[in-house]
């Protein structure tokens, strides 16, 4: 094959599936809402099997179930007819892919699920199938062809099946109300945990690294102040211990276009007024949004009263893995 061979090819290939999941708009029927309702009636866990490709569909979407607020997990149906379905109990609901509905492997277990009085959504390509048949709710993913070129190997009818999984599963999540916070506590390592649940006062900096200074003091002691904090910036409070302003290196650089003396300027006359300031129980997320859309690299942090309580800027973000 010539290079032009091989792109036609891939793009044939992108479109195949893509017609494939398109057509699954028009499955999200009466069987679909079913099957929804059966999952959030469960009160143990959704049991998902699925054997050769269709398994591992079947376990992204045991996975993508369970981090969205439906406990999930998947069951090989081949180890199942061997002792694993002892996992299975009788609060459970079963979810089983396969392509044809004919699987040998899914079949032989059937009856054991039947009498455990489990529901059963099969998830098949296959309406006249005996997996279809036999379940309690049947979602078709039928796909007109594979895209493979050999129309062999599962390609178009595994993401079509990944793509209704995923249906399933953001369906389930907007019915139970299923919170951002909620996703938080099921994803707490790496950077998703650290976006959805660090606060900013896990991260800012407190008590002498605060770079602060009254608003009677020059601006050449101010920036004493800056240059052994080493924050950019430092805080500006009045006699009541208020945040009156802010004093950062572009103030610095403005009052030196004007020419003004470092030495014999105040502070309170050339900072900024009124400043950015946050709590330190919002989110760390939140503070980043802030400072993105006021285009400013640090905030105080100040508590109802306005008296200040730290400080925090864009690199202490970049360390925790916020950005």
């Amino acid at each position: 094959m010539c290079d032009q061979d091989i792109q036609a090819l891939a793009v044939a290939v992108i479109q195949t599936e893509t017609k494939a999941v398109a057509m699954l708009a028009e499955r999200i029927d009466e069987q679909f809402i079913r099957a929804c309702h059966l999952l959030l009636a469960c009160k143990g866990r959704v049991v998902v099997t699925g054997m050769g490709k269709s398994g591992h569909i079947a376990g992204k979407i045991a996975a993508t179930l369970a981090s969205t607020g439906t406990p999930a997990f998947f069951v090989h149906p081949g180890e199942a007819s061997h002792g694993d379905l002892g996992m299975i109990t009788r609060q459970d609901v079963v979810l089983a892919l396969s392509n044809s509905g004919e699987t040998e492997e899914i079949l032989t277990i059937l009856p054991i699920i039947k009498r455990l009085g489990v529901p059963l959504i099969a998830m098949t390509g296959n309406a006249g199938s005996a997996l279809a048949k036999l379940a309690s709710v049947h979602i078709d993913v039928a796909v007109e062809q594979e895209a493979c070129p050999l129309g062999l190997a599962p390609t178009s009818s595994t993401t079509a099946a990944l793509v209704m999984g995923d249906a399933l599963a953001v369906s389930l999540l907007q019915s139970k109300g299923f919170t951002r916070d909620d996703f938080a506590l099921s994803h707490p390592g790496g950077s998703l945990g650290k976006r959805l649940l660090l606060q900013v006062g896990d991260i800012m900096h407190r008590g002498v690294e605060v770079p602060m200074v009254a608003d009677s003091v020059t601006v050449s002691k101010a920036l004493l102040e800056m240059t052994e904090k080493k924050l950019g910036m430092t805080a500006v409070v009045d006699e009541d211990g208020q945040v009156a302003g802010i004093f950062t290196d572009g103030d610095l650089r403005r009052m030196l276009e004007k020419n003004l003396d470092v030495r014999g300027t105040r502070v309170a006359e050339v900072m900024t007024r009124p400043c950015a300031v946050i709590k330190q129980d919002i989110l760390a997320a939140e503070a980043m949004q802030i400072m993105e859309s006021k285009k400013i690299n640090a905030l105080l942090v100040v508590d109802e009263d306005k008296h200040l309580h730290g400080a925090l800027n864009m690199h202490d973000l970049l360390r925790a893995g916020i950005v």
